[in-house]
């Protein structure tokens, strides 16, 4: 039976693992390394690198080399998202025809979709080199908070990459899998994963081999990139009180302080204090411009200050969420690189109370739980249950903007629900049903997935029709939407991927250039 993998996709790095004899395996990429980054460089010559050789040649070609994909993909081009990154990245982010944030490299345009299916690419090889055979299946991993759109266009880069995606699972209940497999407690977990780009925050039950996401909430905007940001910042107004030398419009410059900020924010989680040494970061009339300082936890700490408190909104939500308190919590499991830094950890501590665990490596657990749900779909993992929700209410939009949800968030999926609504106008013909998803009581501060017509209404007074509207979401989080009218039995459905993702065409040519 051919190999399903598990990939976590990550926003800083990248993770591929199997099962192999029953028991999750973290393959190794062809430099040996465990973890990949998830960064596409090009050359001149449109030869591309995948993984740490696009790494090292970021600081020479800042421009071609696309890094932080996650953070766009699924996004509008004119989205606040988009505008915020749009300033701090070194490659050009242009608008596509339907609206989506793409990238553009070398005078070359490409979604954010066929970026990530490069990387994804190179997990795929690394499983191919491990087993000596083609691998054609995975499962793969996104923040929890995803919305459709972003679920969606993950599953397009997997395609795009010559994989069938079996199953999108979220990255807090792989994690979950992998901390709870094997083991026969019965626990309330927290999964506290803080990435590269994505911040979500998961309550789980764990009993008798059945993994029941309770609660779930998050910021998708919020991860280690952010920090990294910070500090950079920090460093470039340091430079420019000590020399006079702006460089915020030198790419070479940006890149080059924006790998010292991260070097130096994973020093600090192990040191105290540590020295970022930057020669000729500039020149200008009086020679060149050196950049030297040392930075010390407690410096960092209130730099970051900010970003730290704003992980307490999404873990309080997530607990009121799930009707417990923190005497309910057993354990904290800390996922995600950025959870490695003392402050985070206090953080975790004052906000539940519990001393969180370090038992699993937080870079490898999420794509472990990937394995273990690919080893449940393969056949090879039996007696396990994982019981997953939809992190935000799905909805339409009703009269007066407001937001009318269908599907509640925290609903276990797979799920259908069904709500009945009526017409506002005398002799009204046709109702638009524009789906949301939010949390907001306000229709159009909500996210719209899409929108559909349902014509052929026969007249009547306003509020006589009877318009059913059901939702339904499978396993994967995808959305599907149907409404009918009840007297004619007329009906128009979708599945929602009509504001956002791929033509066929654009599909099919993705696929072929990167073949």
């Amino acid at each position: 039976m051919a190999k399903i993998i598990g990939i976590d996709l990550g926003t800083t790095n990248s993770c591929v693992a199997v099962i192999e004899g029953g028991e999750p395996l973290v393959l190794p990429n062809s430099e040996g390394s465990r973890t990949t980054p998830s960064m596409v460089g090009f050359t001149e010559g449109d030869e591309r690198f995948v993984g740490q050789q696009a790494k090292r040649q970021a600081i020479i070609n800042p421009d071609r080399t696309v890094y932080d994909i996650k953070r766009l993909i699924g996004q509008k081009f004119n989205s606040d998202v988009v505008k915020h990154y749009k300033a701090s990245l070194p490659y050009d982010i242009i608008e596509a025809t339907n609206g989506d944030a793409w990238v553009s490299v070398n005078g070359q345009e490409f979604s954010p979709q066929e970026v990530s299916a490069m990387v994804l690419k190179k997990m795929k090889q690394t499983a191919e080199d491990y087993f000596g055979e083609e691998i054609t299946e995975a499962v793969i991993t996104v923040p929890a908070y995803f919305n459709d759109m972003q679920r969606s266009a993950t599953k397009e880069a997997g395609m795009i990459a010559g994989l069938s995606v079996r199953r999108i699972i979220n990255e807090p209940t792989a994690a979950a899998l992998a901390y709870g497999y094997g083991k026969e407690r019965d626990c309330n977990l927290i999964v506290f994963d803080l990435g590269g780009g994505t911040f979500d925050v998961s309550l789980v039950s764990m009993h008798g081999g059945v993994f029941e996401v309770v609660a779930t909430c998050g910021d998708n905007q919020l991860g280690g990139e952010d920090f990294d940001r910070a500090i950079l910042d920090f460093l470039l107004e340091k430079f420019e009180s000590e020399t006079g030398v702006d460089v915020s419009g030198d790419k070479m410059a940006l890149q080059r302080l924006k790998e010292a900020a991260e070097n130096a924010k994973c020093e600090l989680s192990t040191l105290t204090e540590t020295n970022i040494n930057l020669p000729f970061l500039a020149v200008d009339e009086n020679g060149p411009q050196h950049l030297s300082l040392s930075l010390s936890r407690s410096q960092l700490n209130d730099l970051v200050y900010e970003l730290v408190e704003r992980l307490e909104g999404p873990c309080q939500t997530a607990l009121k969420d799930s009707k417990m308190s923190t005497s309910d919590i057993d354990d904290v499991l800390l996922v995600g690189g950025m959870t490695r830094m003392p402050l985070v950890q206090e953080k975790v501590q004052e906000i539940f109370g519990v001393k969180p665990s370090k038992g699993v490596n937080p870079d490898e657990v999420v794509a472990v739980g990937a394995a273990i749900q690919s080893g449940i779909l393969g056949g090879e993992v039996r007696e396990v249950i994982l019981l997953d929700v939809t992190p935000l209410n799905l909805g339409i939009r009703v009269a007066g903007d407001r937001f009318s949800a269908i599907i509640e968030k925290n609903t276990s999926i797979p799920v259908r629900e069904s709500k009945v609504f009526t017409t506002t106008e005398k002799n009204q013909d046709m109702v638009s049903i524009t789906v949301l998803q939010g949390d907001d009581e306000s229709a159009s501060a909500n996210q719209m997935l899409g929108m559909f017509n349902l014509t052929g209404i026969p007249h009547a007074p306003a509020g006589a029709p009877r318009i059913e509207v059901s939702f339904e979401i499978d396993t994967d989080g995808i959305v599907s939407v149907s409404a009918k009218d009840l007297k004619t039995n007329v009906s128009q459905s979708i599945t929602v991927e009509g504001t956002s993702g791929l033509s066929e065409e654009e599909l099919r040519r993705a696929v072929n250039r990167n073949k």
